[in-house]
């Protein structure tokens, strides 16, 4: 077996094929490819989305529309046959960061297109990303039973990105989807160091502070900002988080991962110095980190509103690497679908 069964088997010179449902900025994209699987097709609805994906991915069909709009025969002849799908269904009417919002059915309904292209694809693996919430919709088991109807057996799983090395506290249910076994099931490595949130923070002073304590500031935030400091004491720094009610005061200290980003603006990083406390949000570049992207991946698009709801839609690029790896595990064969490895063949030939 290859040392990195994300990629190829000894006997393969070709690598594995996907397609990105739902992509957004490309989470999951970098991580198959870190992987070491080739994305060949991706789809997602938002303009800004597609910019910044196509500014990091070269060589991919990029379809902006929905996935609903979409004929996948018409896709496949298109890129061709993949072995993997990748989908992140949309997750606003099930997460519990909608509160008691209006719920739209449409919106959970995307997950059935998975099932949808699934069916015309066939890949052997399938993997979906979502909020830990999505198990509680009511047509839930009814999508699980759909899809296991097409010849997948399936595994849910709840995984942590901060057992994958990334900064950040981050809870998703992977649903993964195999032809032939149960998969396997999503093992962190025990040597993986816990990161936390001082990894991401710049100290260099490439960004300004305003003073904690000012006529402007919010009440709320002055009673986060006490709560901490009445238990870290005057000379430690730490992070406010707004939009959370979790129990855990308004805060959190840096030496833990980061709190779930999301698609709100919601940490500042408070201070001291000679002058009192000063603070100032986390700054994309640092929200980036914090979701395991690297410093080289492209953010040139929208404001800065935009780019935190892009970051905070997206899947941990080191997370799905391991999912994949682990997901393609096995003899040294060819895993790829019949299908796939008639593709290649025709490439090859067409070629000469």
């Amino acid at each position: 077996m290859s040392s990195n069964p994300g990629t190829l088997h000894d006997s393969i010179s070709e690598p594995l094929r996907a397609i990105d449902l739902f992509c957004g900025v490309g989470g999951s994209s970098w991580g198959a490819r870190m992987a070491g699987v080739k994305v060949v097709a991706a789809i997602d609805l938002w303009p800004l989305a597609q910019d910044t994906y196509l500014d990091n991915f070269d060589g991919v069909t990029f379809y902006r529309g929905r996935a609903e709009d979409l004929n996948p025969e018409r896709v496949k002849e298109d890129v061709g046959s993949i072995d993997l799908i990748l989908a992140s269904p949309e997750c606003t009417s099930h997460t519990c960061a909608k509160g008691n919002g209006k719920r739209s059915e449409a919106s959970n309904m995307t997950a059935f297109q998975v099932n949808r292209f699934a069916k015309v694809f066939q890949p052997r693996w399938i993997v979906v990303e979502n909020v830990i919430q999505m198990r509680r919709w009511e047509r839930y088991q009814e999508w699980l039973k759909d899809l296991r109807g097409l010849g997948y057996q399936c595994r849910e799983q709840m995984v942590n990105a901060a057992d994958f090395g990334v900064p950040q506290s981050r809870k998703r249910l992977f649903i993964l989807a195999e032809r032939g076994r149960v998969p396997p099931e999503i093992i962190p490595s025990s040597r993986r160091k816990i990161r936390t949130a001082k990894a991401i923070i710049n100290s260099n002073g490439a960004y300004g502070y305003s003073k904690l304590k000012s006529k402007k500031r919010a009440k709320p935030t002055l009673q986060r900002a006490r709560r901490a400091i009445a238990e870290l004491g005057k000379t430690l720094p730490f992070l406010l988080v707004y939009y959370g009610s979790d129990g855990a005061g308004g805060w959190q200290k840096i030496s833990v991962p980061l709190r779930t980003v999301t698609t709100l603006d919601r940490f500042a990083y408070v201070r001291p110095s000679k002058n009192g406390y000063k603070m100032r949000m986390l700054q994309v570049p640092e929200l980036k980190k914090a979701m395991g992207l690297p410093a080289k991946f492209k953010m040139k698009h929208g404001v800065r509103r935009d780019k935190i709801k892009l970051l905070g839609n997206a899947v941990c690029p080191p997370v799905m690497k391991a999912v994949i790896q682990t997901l393609t595990q096995g003899p040294a064969q060819d895993l790829r679908t019949p299908d796939a490895r008639s593709q290649k063949r025709t490439e090859r030939h067409a070629s000469v």
